[in-house]
């Protein structure tokens, strides 16, 4: 097994842990999706219009307009489309989707300032500052996310039709083609970091936005019965399959997710410069995603808010790491969990409807309809066109 250098100290501790997750994990971060891979290498030569047409006619299963499409993609969508999972059950997901809609402000906060933190601390964030779409897409992409959720979370939403299926294979088709880019720049160091968006990195991040996003949104007020914890697991664990993570990375339940996320985090090295700059601009965009654009609101909520609780969640030793100021605020989450229980009071004595749900839909990518299936042409998203 080849051994990316940055890994090497944390791969020798975790093997002290658990010797078959470490190598496991490991040994994903020189894999990516071969089969999607694929795809994209063949679309390559196509004009970007047409590739948009091609896998806009796949996700709608359009025969007539796949009819000259390449073979691969043919073969994705109609001729050989992957079988589901033995283990997919799409009446489990009901106790999830409703915990998510009962939850949606404290999930949302907690995916914000602590799932999105969990995961670009690791080497994933070298691939998102070298393509830049962060710094000038950023808080495009953190309603991206937030609409991602809203549609896996949606009843049917993860059928073959609905757009929860749709966005998380798109999802796939972008990574396939940001892989491929970068890994063609020479900027990549593929011996000291493996392949770019690598099934390690795609599986240690799912088992955050199901483990570490039910933790992290309990820290914020939410709450869950035991079967509601399983279900929104099942969501994310069929949400990743469609988004190409392989299923010898994939987790199968919260106790393996809680695993992957610590033999993954112990494999990392400590955050580098790159998820430094990732997770400090994340914590400034997201006054922009709620709509708050004035200067000096934006300014006091990220240093008396959003700072101090994302501090809270992810604990003190990591957000040092990240340069996170130190919170002059003790027991952020306590006060936290205090103001939304004030809010919420004020909301039922004024007789107003709750605004949970309504929240969520202006934090989400719903402008002009949101997402096309266009994909980046150039690994530096400047030089990208529209997509």
């Amino acid at each position: 097994m080849e051994i990316p250098s940055d890994y090497k100290a944390g791969y020798e501790k975790a093997r002290l842990v658990d010797k078959e997750a470490a190598d496991n994990y490991i040994a994903h971060t020189n894999i990516g999706d071969p089969v999607m891979d694929a795809v994209v290498e063949e679309l390559a030569s196509l004009p970007q219009e047409q590739v948009h047409r091609f896998i806009r006619a796949g996700m709608e299963e359009d025969r007539d307009r796949l009819r000259n499409a390449p073979q691969l993609l043919r073969d994705f969508f109609i001729d050989a489309p992957p079988p589901d999972p033995d283990w997919l059950d799409h009446n489990a997901f009901g106790p999830g989707i409703r915990s998510f809609q009962r939850n949606a402000v404290p999930i949302l906060a907690g995916f914000v300032t602590g799932v999105l933190i969990d995961g670009f601390s690791t080497l994933i964030s070298k691939s998102f500052v070298q393509t830049g779409r962060i710094f000038d897409n950023g808080v495009w992409r953190l309603k991206q996310n937030n609409r991602h959720q809203m549609e896996i979370f949606w009843p049917g939403g993860l059928e073959r039709h609905g757009d929860g299926w749709k966005l998380s294979v798109r999802i796939r088709f972008v990574h396939a083609q940001v892989r491929r880019l970068l890994g063609q720049t020479e900027e990549w160091e593929h011996d000291a970091w493996g392949v770019p968006i690598s099934a390690a990195h795609l599986g240690y991040s799912v088992a955050c936005f199901a483990a570490r996003a039910v933790k992290h949104s309990e820290s914020l007020g939410a709450s869950y019965s035991r079967e509601e914890r399983a279900s929104f697991h099942d969501v994310w664990r069929y949400a990743g399959y469609l988004m190409g993570i392989p299923e010898t990375i994939l987790f199968t339940d919260e106790r393996h997710a809680l695993h992957i996320y610590r033999i993954g985090s112990i494999c990392e090295p400590p955050p580098t410069q790159e998820a430094i700059l990732m997770t400090n601009a994340l914590i400034n965009s997201a006054p922009l995603v709620a709509g708050i654009t004035d200067p000096a609101a934006r300014k006091s909520l990220v240093e008396k808010v959003i700072y101090p609780v994302s501090r809270g969640l992810i604990g003190s030793n990591l957000a040092a790491q990240l340069q996170f100021p130190v919170s002059g605020l003790p027991f952020a989450l306590f006060w936290y969990r205090l103001d939304q229980r004030i809010q919420k009071l004020r909301t039922r004595l004024r007789k107003e409807a709750a605004k949970d749900f309504s929240t969520l839909l202006v934090a989400s990518a719903y402008d002009d309809a949101g997402l096309t299936y266009r994909l980046p042409d150039h690994a530096h998203d400047e030089q990208s066109g529209r997509w």
